[in-house]
């Protein structure tokens, strides 16, 4: 017993480091990896998207011959979009509006 304190007070001290370990770090290279990979997602399709729109607009310039055409028609496009977002939009429960009131 005697001679075995040594790696039993090793073994314990590595059991404890890996338990806070398994418990701190893991949850938190696990949050940092999401905001990352979420902040580069919104990045590159807001990137997309915006090209996406300026190469329809120039398309749009070329088929119709007009830029008056074009931005009707991109400005139409858009608009359909948010009207479609709006209405997808969460709406906030009663719950939440009599909460506001009282405060």
């Amino acid at each position: 017993m005697a001679d075995d304190w040594p790696k039993q007070a090793a073994d314990t001290i590595e059991r404890v480091v890996g338990a806070v370990r398994d418990k701190t770090v893991v949850p938190a290279q696990k949050a940092t990896k999401a905001v990352v990979y979420g902040l580069l997602a919104t990045f590159f399709i807001g990137t997309a998207l915006t090209l996406l729109v300026i190469g329809a607009f120039r398309g749009l310039v070329i088929l119709t011959g007009e830029v008056w055409g074009a931005y009707g028609i991109c400005g139409g496009i858009l608009v359909l979009a948010g009207a479609f977002c709006w209405s997808r939009r969460a709406r906030p429960s009663k719950d939440d509006d009599e909460d506001e009131d009282e405060s």
